[in-house]
């Protein structure tokens, strides 16, 4: 098929890459422009625009799609599909309407749990026991398009990065195989019952909250590994918990209960077992503490 493919993260790129080795001739990738990143604040571009150049494809990085020149230097390339992951922009109805078999989506949930920006980490501090990939028919809701096909993989102690990568192999090859053979996936209405919304996640979320139970907080941790890490302050520091487990304790809610750094919860506790200090690499606990001894009864933040 003729594609124009729409994606941003990491999250988008097997799918781009996958569409290339099945033959199909993509004939412009879409990405959110360049970013600031790093120290220098250099403009980086996405992991979608450095793979789509690697691969030799046009890419193309509008600040919006809404303008009229946009949408028709977008219906000039005559695709058959597009095909959208993660991309990051509103898809207006021109857009939307352009491709001759309209737009398909590569969304990490089973629909309609979980529309929405951040469905993996949601599923994660929601303590579902599953989630999946769908591929969906966009309309001009959010996320609320018929689905072709869909894959399920249990969350299963998984952290938001490992999770994310799982579900990025799946969506790729799921989208492939719906490409293969379109009349074989017909669109199916999403059910009224279960939408749940996977709001943007705000930074703010990710102070472990100790006076929330241990399971809970460990949810946390596994959400925000890698980035952008949970957190605990210590005079005045920030220490980033890229793994902990729950454990037996008592005691009061962020406060240190022994000599390995686990932290009492409102129900259980904590044991950070890898943590990061600002401006270092990430060390097991037991390395962390022989550099930096936190005592039994110190309360964290």
């Amino acid at each position: 098929m003729r594609i124009v493919f729409m994606g941003t993260p990491d999250f988008a790129v097997p799918t781009l890459q996958a569409l290339v080795a099945a033959g199909h001739e993509v004939v412009a990738a879409y990405s959110q422009p360049p970013r600031p990143a790093g120290r220098g604040k250099k403009l980086q571009p996405s992991p979608v625009h450095l793979a789509a150049e690697a691969h030799g494809i046009e890419v193309r990085t509008p600040v919006s799609l809404k303008g009229a020149e946009e949408q028709a230097a977008f219906a000039a390339l005559e695709a058959d599909v597009a095909v959208v992951a993660a991309y990051g922009l509103i898809l207006p109805q021109a857009v939307l309407d352009a491709p001759r078999l309209g737009c398909l989506n590569v969304h990490g949930s089973i629909l309609p749990r979980w529309r929405g920006a951040a469905p993996v980490q949601r599923a994660i501090l929601a303590g579902d026991a599953a989630t999946g990939v769908a591929i969906m028919q966009m309309e001009r809701g959010l996320d609320t398009g018929p689905m072709l096909a869909k894959v399920e993989t249990p969350v299963d102690g998984k952290t938001a990065g490992d999770l994310t990568a799982e579900l990025a192999a799946k969506g790729a090859a799921l989208m492939v195989e719906v490409l293969a053979n379109l009349p074989a996936h017909p669109p199916v209405v999403q059910p009224e019952e279960g939408v749940t919304y996977a709001h943007k996640i705000d930074k703010v979320e990710s102070r472990l909250d100790f006076t929330r139970s241990a399971v809970d907080a460990e949810r946390q941790v596994r959400a925000f590994a890698p980035a952008p890490g949970a957190f605990f302050e210590l005079e005045g520091e920030r220490y980033r918990v890229l793994a902990a487990v729950v454990v037996d304790g008592a005691g009061t809610p962020g406060a240190v209960l022994d000599d390995a750094l686990t932290i009492a919860c409102s129900e259980g506790a904590l044991r950070p077992t890898i943590v990061q200090r600002a401006g270092r690499p990430a060390m097991d606990t037991a390395a962390l503490l022989r550099g930096r001894a936190i005592p039994a009864g110190t309360v964290l933040g």
